[in-house]
């Protein structure tokens, strides 16, 4: 069976286990369970904290696993990512409190708190930057105040939590960061397991990616239609029992769908329709 590591909790664990369930694999029902085997699929799933998953699959225990491109940098651990999943994204980033630093080349001499210090001191190495990091478990906003560190470092979605804690971002982004899936170091790159289970994944995030798209059209403004709905190879295009009209259907991006339907309304096509797709292969 490939063994599969999964974040138990956090903002990690329900979008994973939503796409696995869209891949086709059993997920767990309580929160409670740890291991969950889906016999059908030759699967069995492990669910651990996100920050230890680097480590059990570096060490070989588990074969592959999901968390956050942030974690795994962090962890030091001897893995690697393999597939970006496009969930749970975030941006890491320093702050502190206005006028007391423009960026790192002022951090030397100050200590900086976070949850991340493997990710932080490899940064200012690299940099050069000599500034003292201190590790929090949580709560790393609070840290300035209580006279803990003068600059913190941590993940920034909006923002809105650090403005009301007094502090401004400051400086580049150190990394950003979304869920991904990883794998040993050095491991066999072409396990058959494996590579099954990243096609679904990958077929889940193509289908999100897409909508189906249906429509009649004028024979005389086919051409113009295709260019809108090109598909991946190109549309499928059928004669209709009404002379001088043609059926099309094409995958087309998500993103964009509406405006495209209202160009090909523009060129005369009607009963124009869209689907969501719920699995793909391509």
């Amino acid at each position: 069976m490939l063994r599969i590591a999964l974040p138990n909790k956090g903002s990690l664990a329900g979008p994973a286990s939503a796409m696995l369930h869209e891949a086709g694999y059993r997920q767990r029902t309580e929160q409670k369970e740890l291991v969950l085997v889906d016999p059908a699929n030759e699967v069995e799933f492990f669910y651990l904290r996100p920050r230890d998953i680097a480590l059990y699959v570096s060490a070989g225990r588990l074969d592959i696993g999901i968390t956050g491109r942030d974690l795994l940098l962090d962890s030091g651990a001897d893995a690697e990512e393999i597939l970006p999943l496009g969930f749970a994204r975030s941006t890491f980033r320093f702050a502190t409190r206005p006028g007391t630093a423009k960026g790192p080349e002022d951090f030397p001499g100050l200590t900086i708190a976070t949850s991340y210090e493997g990710i932080v001191a490899k940064h200012l190495e690299e940099a050069g930057i000599d500034a003292s990091v201190v590790h929090l478990d949580g709560a790393v906003e609070t840290a300035i105040e209580l006279g803990v560190a003068q600059v913190i470092a941590d993940v920034v979605e909006t923002g809105t939590s650090l403005r009301n804690a007094g502090l401004e971002v400051i400086g580049e982004p150190i990394l950003t960061s979304e869920a991904v899936v990883i794998r040993r170091t050095g491991a066999e790159t072409d396990d058959a397991r494996v590579q099954r289970f990243l096609r679904r994944l990958q077929g889940v995030l193509v289908a999100r990616g897409y909508v189906m798209m249906d429509y009649d059209c004028r024979v005389e403004h086919l051409e113009q239609a295709v260019a809108l709905t090109p598909g991946l190879e190109s549309p499928t295009v059928s004669p209709l029992h009404h002379e001088g009209w043609v059926a099309v259907r094409a995958m087309v991006p998500t993103k964009g769908a509406q405006q495209v339907m209202d160009d090909l309304y523009g060129l005369g096509a009607r009963a124009i329709l869209t689907t969501a797709i719920h699995a793909c292969r391509l």
